[in-house]
């Protein structure tokens, strides 16, 4: 009868969306062309909708527009019990087509990968002497192992649907995500002198009867070492207290506390009142990372839905909303590397011991709603937070970069149609893992940084942009009947799938350097970024 229950429960009626709203054109993780595109000359795009229609406020958007994962029929009906068709997107950007349109561009973007300048030097020398560097692939691996993302992708289901655009030919399939350990490119050997002398210096401060937090803080804002990286996390997001004794008697209690919620609220997941919530929960984690195995792994979701589902049960102001799922990711593979040596992304969870698992969940659930105490208006009703920071971010960017705001202007791109999703999933869609963990680092350092400094860091990842966003239009669409309309959707892919699949240590500091510099022009002035 149990199983009876469960089946039905999960038997999708075939009148009630299959998607949970409201992220716009979510895709995760960011793909890497270089999103530049020429047609043949037999062939042109062709878009349903060549004039979007704008929503009349924030709420209409956010409702009128569907999660773009889609799910194919083999697997929805697996999940869910029978298929459903699948919607498409307000601006007329069907995920679909886009999967098309993008791997159309495989061998312009082989070939323009090269071609790109590597972003300049930001001479702040105080930020360059502390910044860490990339993760080591064979501290973690032993030894450089090629990407797993080809073992998901479906290369069948790819020619098929390419021979469907007769024009153009099969191409070869490019990676899709870039490894938690890769090495940047540019990277340090494993351990310098400088790293060293840093290690030690956070072991000093940890070993200390009473951490300095504010020290800890400033050592930390350039990158944390890996060794300790997760005593620090849990330090600075406010888990653990600074005085060393209490630490493991608080981590004991807050630990029995989360299992106690487990006790008493998990087992209502399928009552009605909770059963939406937890239905949009178990149909979001297998999308969580899809390609990085660790994330597929069972023990590993049943971990995520059992957090997320208390998270949500404790705070009916906001409740689940997509992109909070994001949210638990970076913290669970801190916490997991501290008893993993090895290649974390392959690391078969349930091999270790059932107390390990349980500390490491019960750790990411606290530090995860410890991150979100400061930014619950994102996912409150109408998510009021998000549209603050994106009119916020909307006001900056026409003060620091007003080429790219009236070029925004010219073809009608609202900041909505990108910035949501940066401000909704704090970039986690936008950058490798590895670069989303390095970036926290400072977030967790800064005062407010998930809050206010997150604003200056999505301006200065739009600007860095600024030689593709300025030259791609003309590039691709000159001499176009529906120029604009092409314009529009061509500025919306580049923003939508911007090519970080390579980025590292390097990238990041160069980002946060940059986002500091206009923190410091623009957070105590705010009237400096009014016309």
């Amino acid at each position: 009868m149990a199983a009876d229950n469960r089946i039905n429960f999960w038997r999708r009626n075939p009148k009630v969306p299959g998607s949970v709203q409201p992220v716009y054109g979510a895709q995760h993780p960011p793909l890497d062309p270089r999103l530049r595109r020429t047609y043949p000359k037999d062939t042109k795009p062709k878009f349903n909708n060549p004039k979007p229609k704008k929503a009349c406020s924030f709420y209409e958007f956010a409702r009128s527009t569907n999660d773009a994962w889609d799910i194919d029929d083999e697997e929805d009906e697996d999940f869910l019990g029978t298929p459903t068709p699948s919607s498409s997107l307000s601006l007329g950007l069907n995920y679909t087509s886009t999967q098309n349109q993008l791997q159309n561009q495989c061998d312009d973007a082989e070939r323009r990968t090269q071609d790109r300048a590597a972003p300049p030097r930001v001479e702040i020398q105080n930020l360059q002497d502390d910044q860490e560097e990339e993760l080591d692939c064979k501290d973690l691996n032993g030894k450089v192992v090629k990407s797993n993302s080809e073992a998901h992708l479906n290369s069948s289901l790819v020619r098929s649907t390419l021979q469907k655009q007769h024009s153009l030919p099969v191409r070869p399939i490019i990676p899709l995500v870039a490894r938690i350990s890769d090495q940047n490119a540019s990277g340090a050997p494993p351990m310098t002198v400088r790293e060293k002398s840093r290690l030690e210096k956070f072991k000093q401060l940890l070993s200390s009867p009473n951490t300095d937090l504010e020290e800890l803080r400033k050592h930390s804002w350039s990158g944390m070492p890996k060794e300790v990286r997760p005593i620090t996390w849990r330090l600075l997001s406010g888990y653990l207290p600074a005085n060393k004794e209490r630490r493991e008697l608080v981590l004991k209690r807050k630990r029995e506390e989360y299992f106690g919620f487990i006790e008493q609220y998990y087992h209502s997941r399928t009552d009605e009142h909770h059963k939406d919530t937890y239905r949009q929960i178990h149909i979001d984690i297998p999308r969580t990372n899809p390609l990085i195995p660790l994330f597929q792994q069972a023990a590993v979701q049943e971990v995520f839905e059992r957090i997320l589902f208390i998270w949500a049960i404790r705070h009916p102001a906001s409740g689940y909303v997509q992109g909070i799922n994001d949210l638990v990711t970076p913290f669970f593979v801190v916490f997991l590397s501290e008893f993993v040596t090895e290649d974390v992304e392959n690391f078969e969870v349930a091999a270790l011991p059932l107390d390990t698992q349980r500390n490491i969940e019960a750790d990411s659930f606290w530090c995860m709603s410890k991150l979100l105490d400061g930014i619950q208006d994102n996912y409150t009703f109408a998510q009021p937070g998000i549209q603050n920071k994106v009119k916020a971010l909307e006001e900056l960017v026409s003060r620091i970069d007003e080429d790219i705001h009236n070029h925004f202007k010219k073809y009608e791109v609202e900041y909505l149609q990108f910035a949501f999703r940066w401000m909704n999933n704090l970039l986690m869609r936008e950058l490798p893992l590895r670069c989303t963990i390095r970036l926290w680092d400072t977030y967790q350092a800064e005062a407010e940084g998930f809050s206010h400094f997150h604003l200056y860091v999505c301006a200065a990842f739009l600007i860095e942009w600024r030689k593709e966003i300025l030259s791609m239009v003309d590039f691709q669409c000159h001499g176009h009947k529906n120029y604009f309309s092409v314009a529009l959707q061509g500025l919306l892919m580049l923003l939508q799938n911007l090519p970080t699949i390579h980025w590292g240590n390097e990238e990041v500091g160069l980002l946060l350097a940059e986002a500091y510099r206009l923190k410091y022009m623009f957070a105590d002035a705010p009237s400096h970024y009014k016309k």
